[in-house]
């Protein structure tokens, strides 16, 4: 299983770098815009559609971000666009959350199939956003939902007590959401000290926040971000255990399927760029 994932990790890193680094956004875009429709596909699967109907759920997702290229919103979206979307998972997924994996499947499907194609959308064009404004400021943003993942699970390992939400997550604690906050603020520092002396393509999200909220309302900011990819986590789980399912889909062996590697950035980046428009 390590081999595995492992070599999925090489592979999909073969592909995503040169196309981050690269010097036009095109390849990004492009690169981002297969993932997304794939992932449109995942959530389909999830919510009960037939294989047929799903593929095509993810195909319209990918028409859909290629037409939001076409019309020239990479790097002009308006801002409203982040400010419904954060609204949406806020609002969205704390109703969600408290009503659990047995109140999902009673939605209407198309209620569900059409949140998910629209905050997919979101969370894809806040991302290739985001590569418009620089490699440093998305590199902020990816780096701000790793670390609170990583410092969630060895803060939980080591001090976990109190279950976040064990009919969704029971491997989450409010003491791993707590290390994660906590080591959000410590790369915010780090990252913003680093960056004063240059070298840089663009300005970070720490950067932005710490200039344009302040110090301590853009470490509000930060810790608010780093509970929205716990919130983007919950929501993929409440969604699969709600499907009985363990992974989204087997797209990436060994990882599981591509909804399972994005969750936690689908609602930070547009959250994150809402900050930004402050």
């Amino acid at each position: 299983m390590l081999r595995q994932r492992i070599i999925t990790a090489l592979a999909l890193l073969a592909v995503l770098l040169p196309a981050l680094f690269a010097s036009a956004q095109g390849p990004f875009a492009m690169v981002t815009l297969v993932l997304i429709g794939a992932a449109g596909w995942e959530w389909g699967r999830l919510n009960g559609l037939a294989m047929a109907t799903a593929v095509f759920v993810g195909l319209l997702l990918a028409a859909a971000c290629a037409a939001t290229l076409a019309v020239g919103w990479m790097g002009r979206t308006p801002r409203a666009v982040w400010w419904l979307a954060s609204l949406a998972w806020l609002v969205g997924g704390a109703l969600a959350l408290r009503a659990g994996p047995s109140a999902w499947p009673r939605l209407p499907s198309p209620l569900r199939i059409g949140l998910g194609f629209a905050l997919l959308w979101a969370g894809w064009l806040a991302l290739v956003q985001a590569r418009s404004i620089g490699i440093n400021f998305i590199l902020s943003v990816l780096c701000l939902v790793w670390m609170a993942d990583v410092a969630a699970y060895f803060g939980g390992r080591a001090f976990g007590r109190r279950k976040l939400a064990p009919g969704i997550s029971p491997g989450k604690s409010w003491e791993g959401v707590w290390s994660g906050q906590a080591g959000v603020l410590l790369l915010a520092a780090i990252w913003a000290w680093v960056e004063v002396g240059g070298g840089v393509d663009s300005i970070s999200l720490f950067r932005v926040l710490f200039t344009q909220l302040g110090l301590l309302l853009g470490a509000v900011a930060l810790l608010a971000l780093a509970g929205m990819s716990v919130v983007g986590d919950l929501i993929e789980s409440l969604v699969k255990r709600a499907a009985g399912a363990k992974d989204s889909s087997g797209l990436l062996p060994g990882h599981g399927g591509v909804l399972d590697r994005v969750d936690a950035l689908l609602p930070v980046f547009p959250v994150a760029l809402a900050f930004v428009t402050l």
